[in-house]
């Protein structure tokens, strides 16, 4: 019976000891890394914004369309480049061809829109977690982003719409699906990912 306590004694010592080993390897600060997120993806929607709103001051909102197309993916990218974090903006009806989420993207975004019909903010909403994929782990970051009073001028009702501004909307995208929106609707996010080392 000794001999039996022993032998198991021994044998969960050397579980432990394998699991302390396996404990030892790095781990992974989600805090740090949710608090860098959101602090990179808080950068580039009001750079944006004023590019837009500089833009439609001096020649009108159809000019800011085009702006928009060729601006945004650009800020993102240099903001991408500048702090290592691959960042887009995505939409459940987007606008941008490559603005089609992905699954985890999407089911983000359909929460999203789950939680502020049940009165959440969605100024406040936003999803991380920590995803493992082929032995690669990489970090996901995902924010709501609200239609504001300008972004109906383009992404509001037909009625909304200005005609000039809705013909640039078709030429530049003719698969549009990013109108009806009110202020206050979910109009996409931004999402944010980074490997992890």
């Amino acid at each position: 019976m000794k001999s039996v306590f022993t032998v198991g004694l021994l044998g969960l010592g050397l579980l432990v000891a394998g699991c302390s080993s396996v404990d030892s390897v790095k781990s992974v600060d989600n805090s740090a890394l949710l608090e860098e997120a959101r602090k990179v993806g808080s950068t580039v929607p009001p750079k944006l914004v004023n590019v837009l709103t500089t833009e439609i001051a001096k020649n009108g909102l159809a000019s800011a369309v085009e702006v928009c197309n060729t601006k945004s993916p650009q800020m993102a990218k240099n903001a991408s480049a500048e702090t290592g974090w691959a960042i887009k903006r995505v939409s459940l009806r987007n606008r941008n061809p490559q603005a089609v989420p992905d699954a985890w993207e999407r089911a983000a975004l359909e929460e999203f829109d789950r939680r502020a019909a049940a009165g959440e903010s969605p100024a406040t909403l936003e999803k991380s977690t920590l995803v493992e994929q082929d032995g690669k782990k990489e970090f996901r970051y995902v924010k709501a982003l609200p239609a504001q009073a300008m972004c109906l001028g383009c992404h509001g009702t037909a009625d909304k719409i200005p005609a000039d501004v809705a013909t640039k909307i078709k030429a530049l995208y003719p698969e549009d699906k990013a109108t009806g929106y009110a202020a206050g609707h979910i109009r996409g996010a931004i999402t944010l990912r980074k490997p992890v080392l």
